[in-house]
């Protein structure tokens, strides 16, 4: 039996961007990316997907029990980029400025890095 390697997929989004989904059921909310898995094509965004987890009491953890609401993965597909520029969700465009590799806007151009 072979085992299946999942090589790394580029992603475009990276942690503490700003993205607007575009679809599914948040539709039009925006928020910050927390982290990305890049193997699975998913981001954490937060405020965004938020589930209910049943928690049981830690006294250990200080953890009160009861139900927790927490955000959960949402598919890459699912969001845009929000341009600081345009103030709207854009595609992605790559630039090199010097030695550096950028995403740039492809709306206004203008460069998404810091």
């Amino acid at each position: 039996m072979a085992t299946a390697t999942t090589a790394h997929k580029r992603v475009d989004i990276r942690r503490n961007d700003t993205v607007k989904v575009i679809t599914g059921r948040d539709k039009g909310k925006e928020g910050r990316v927390l982290r990305v898995f890049p193997n699975d094509g998913k981001v954490l965004v937060e405020h965004v997907m938020v589930v209910k987890k049943h928690v049981r009491p830690n006294p250990q953890r200080n953890v009160k029990g009861g139900i927790a609401e927490q955000e959960s993965r949402i598919s890459l597909s699912n969001v845009a980029l929000v341009c600081a520029g345009c103030k709207r969700p854009v595609r992605i465009g790559h630039e090199v400025q010097g030695d550096r590799k950028v995403r740039v806007c492809r709306q206004c151009g203008a460069t998404l890095d810091k």
